[in-house]
């Protein structure tokens, strides 16, 4: 009785097992298509540095975070990202900059002194995903002109419709917000960088 009871509870965790190790895993990225040109002789006469980029607590982790309801957070074990999302975060705006700006991201680099460099400070603050409906981003972003004797500090609240299921389009979603978010702080560094009156963009 004991040999056959055991048998049953080997034999009820090896299908266990085997339907946990058949479940799907799909990575993700926020980082869109195609990278940025590295810029050896852009007309630009500064570059930038995008800081390391601050997360909320909830989201930093290696599964996709998902909003059920107002009080309903749900975290989904086969739907993962494929790098920290902070990294990611820093990564998908640093190669928009890189494309709008047509200058190159040189934060951990000596400096030389050759050109001058904003340096781009990013804290999300928000990061909400509701599959089927919407992605949202809300940021506080500083851009500091070299030097440091200007500093602009903005808020930036993005919302993205996504009207049609799987987490596929979710992430989609977060990209399109990042690239709104890339555009605000890009446009206020041109504005530094051409010595004129500098606004935050509308929140």
């Amino acid at each position: 009785m004991k040999r056959n009871f055991r048998y049953r509870i080997g034999l009820g965790l090896c299908l266990l097992l085997a339907a946990c190790s058949s479940a799907p895993m799909r990575f993700y990225t926020l980082v869109p298509q195609g990278a940025a040109p590295v810029h050896t002789s852009s007309g630009v006469a500064y570059r930038f540095a995008l800081l390391p980029v601050t997360i909320p607590a909830a989201i930093d982790q290696p599964q996709l975070v998902i909003r059920q309801s107002d009080d309903r957070m749900a975290v989904l074990d086969g739907e993962r990202w494929i790098a920290p999302v902070d990294d990611q975060i820093r990564s998908a705006v640093s190669d928009q900059l890189q494309r709008r700006l047509d200058t190159a991201d040189v934060y951990g680099l000596p400096n030389t002194g050759a050109m001058p460099v904003y340096r781009i400070k990013l804290d999300v603050q928000r990061f909400e995903s509701v599959p089927g409906q919407y992605a949202s981003i809300a940021a506080g972003w500083s851009v500091r002109s070299p030097g440091g004797t200007r500093v602009l500090a903005c808020t930036s609240r993005i919302r993205e419709p996504v009207d049609t299921t799987g987490y596929g389009a979710l992430v989609r979603g977060h990209q399109r917000a990042l690239q709104v978010l890339a555009d605000h702080i890009a446009t206020t560094v041109q504005q530094l960088a051409q010595g004129g009156h500098a606004d935050c963009p509308a929140p």
